[in-house]
């Protein structure tokens, strides 16, 4: 059975399987998202601390599923990592660094004795909350615009910019996609909280906040989409070589029809979610808008994957780019993967169960008041 296996079909597999970490990467951004209320939703002390219990009992999602999102890339596509990682490796630095004092942030704010103060790492959940998402976004938004990178015969990563991924700033679709990808985090982050506080007051300016929210991340959004469809993309032929193809993405969604429909149906879904809660006073929005965010970005990562398209373009070499073809790890080593991968399902199981049995009641003043434990 596993000598019928081809090298392509594992190199698609785990694309496949990079592109569910991802999109599940992007929905657990909602803590990341709605820390980013903390000082301007908690107008007291009890406030920001419901605030910071309702996603500090969440972040270790996230941070896993980073954790494991890059372990996964590593292993099954380590050309990309070792050059992104070893070229932009200044945005990966700002990054993590975010995500450290995140950790931080939330073992030490309530500890008693902390001399930095609780205000000092409700800052620092601020930052994390900001730079985060938009950094991720603007990483990712560089895999349809490319980077400034060649490798030479070794594979060994040339960056042409000081910048050391940096740069990525300065190219305006990048800045959209990683603006998108903050609001959609921020939008995840109010509706979460529709979910799982129990506080009238608190609950109305959250809805209040969602109205200019949704807006922001839908104008930013749908103007990433509309360039998308008439972007130049980078494709590939049958030697490998790589070129550009005008509408290539436009191309990719005509001939790629379920992949399309997955995109269709996540798109719906979002803006459902969107509706129920602003229109309906729903506090089931986070559920919709959550699963059309995981089929939606999982969508765009295929699109940019599959079709022979590079997933990983240089604008500065075409020969230099990156394809789960020429990017991916050995055939053995894919394989033996290919059947380590089967445990995740029970890993997504877990976490369902740890998320149903934390949620199990809604987040109440009282509780913060009686709580030993909280963040």
């Amino acid at each position: 059975m596993t000598a019928a296996i081809s090298y392509l079909f594992l190199q698609h597999y785990w694309w496949i399987i990079i592109s569910l970490l991802g999109s599940l990467l992007v929905f657990l951004l909602f803590v990341q998202g709605g820390q980013t209320f903390i000082l301007s939703l908690g107008k007291n002390d009890v406030e920001k601390t419901m605030i910071v219990n309702a996603f500090g009992r969440k972040w270790e999602f996230t941070f896993t599923t980073l954790v494991t999102f890059g372990g996964a890339f590593f292993a099954s596509f380590p050309l990309f990592y070792a050059t992104s990682f070893g070229g932009a490796y200044w945005v990966w630095v700002a990054i993590l660094f975010s995500f450290i004092i995140q950790a931080v942030s939330y073992e030490f704010r309530s500890k008693p004795g902390n001399f930095l103060g609780a205000k000092t790492y409700e800052v620092f959940l601020f930052i994390n909350g900001l730079l985060g998402p938009l950094l991720l976004g603007i990483a990712v938004a560089t895999f349809f615009t490319g980077s400034v990178f060649s490798l030479d015969e070794m594979n060994h990563v040339i960056w042409q910019s000081p910048w050391k991924g940096l740069e990525a700033v300065t190219n305006p679709m990048n800045v959209i996609l990683g603006l998108a990808i903050l609001f959609l985090a921020r939008v995840l982050g109010l509706l979460y909280l529709l979910n799982s506080i129990d506080h009238q007051d608190l609950l109305e300016k959250v809805r209040k906040k969602l109205v200019l929210n949704t807006v922001i991340f839908l104008v930013f959004f749908l103007t990433f989409v509309v360039w998308l469809l008439f972007a130049t993309g980078y494709a590939y032929d049958d030697t490998g070589k790589v070129f550009m193809e005008k509408n290539k993405y436009l191309h990719n969604l005509f001939q790629m029809p379920l992949n399309t429909l997955f995109f269709l149906l996540g798109v719906i879904s979002v803006l459902w979610g969107l509706f129920i809660s602003l229109f309906r006073n729903s506090d089931k929005g986070i559920w919709w808008t959550g699963a059309g965010t995981v089929l939606t970005v999982f969508a765009l990562f295929i699109l940019v994957g599959f079709n022979r398209t590079s997933f990983y373009p240089s604008s500065y070499d075409l020969s230099s780019s990156l394809t789960i073809e020429n990017a991916s790890s050995s055939k053995y080593t894919l394989k033996t993967m290919f059947f380590v991968s089967f445990m995740v399902p029970f890993v997504v199981w877990y976490i369902w169960v740890a998320w149903k049995a934390i949620n199990k009641k809604k987040i109440t003043e009282e509780e913060m008041k009686e709580e030993s434990h909280i963040y």
